[in-house]
């Protein structure tokens, strides 16, 4: 069983869906090991995202109903910016995702911002007010539509919600640099010290 899995992630290539998280309601978390929850949309459905892909709403419907059963199990975690596969290192792991609901639409998320060592970076940089995106990760295949855009097909299959600062892919990152979104994200990053940050995550 364990071969037959492997071959399947090796079969289909990982498809990222970057969307910027405009979070709010930031507040302090409800269980012992959260540092800090918030809520904000995590995908969206029937229109271009920051990768140039588009996801079905029936195909996103299908693995967030999926996706619950990793919610009611405590198991719905995602990593710190873009991993290069389909599985989810723990080493790595920054926040959980607690609960999602439809928002016409946007499908919204609620995060936990876990207290781990990448936790612990991703809630520095919200108390910071660091411009952040979200990520849907999963396996699965494109088809070209029209207007050039990548539609997702039948044979996704969610894994998780990453945390991240750019799109994953260079092409896309370059169609963002003429976006509001992109400058706004570029010059917050760039007002913030590095090594003040690291001084501050070191201190903890």
């Amino acid at each position: 069983m364990t071969e037959l899995i492997k071959d399947s992630q090796k079969s289909q290539p990982l498809v990222h869906g970057f969307l910027m998280f405009e979070y709010d309601d930031v507040k302090t978390a409800k269980s012992s090991d959260g540092l800090i929850e918030m809520q904000g949309i995590i995908q969206a459905a029937g229109k271009p995202n920051a990768n140039n892909r588009i996801y079905p709403r029936e195909i996103l419907e299908r693995e967030d109903k999926k996706y619950q059963e990793l919610v009611s199990e405590r198991r719905s975690l995602g990593e710190l910016d873009h991993p290069d596969s389909p599985i989810i290192q723990l080493e790595n792991v920054s926040h959980l995702v607690t609960e999602t609901h439809w928002d016409g639409n946007n499908l919204v998320g609620t995060i936990e911002v876990l207290d781990t060592p990448k936790g612990n970076i991703l809630s520095k940089l919200i108390d910071r007010k660091i411009k952040l995106g979200i990520s849907s990760r999963g396996l699965g295949s494109t088809s070209r539509g029209q207007g050039g855009y990548d539609i997702v097909e039948e044979d996704f299959g969610l894994i998780c919600y990453d945390m991240v600062s750019n799109p994953s892919t260079s092409g896309a990152f370059m169609d963002l640099k003429e976006s509001v979104e992109y400058r706004t994200l570029l010059g917050q990053n760039k007002n913030i010290l590095l090594d003040d940050l690291l001084n501050d995550i070191l201190g903890l």
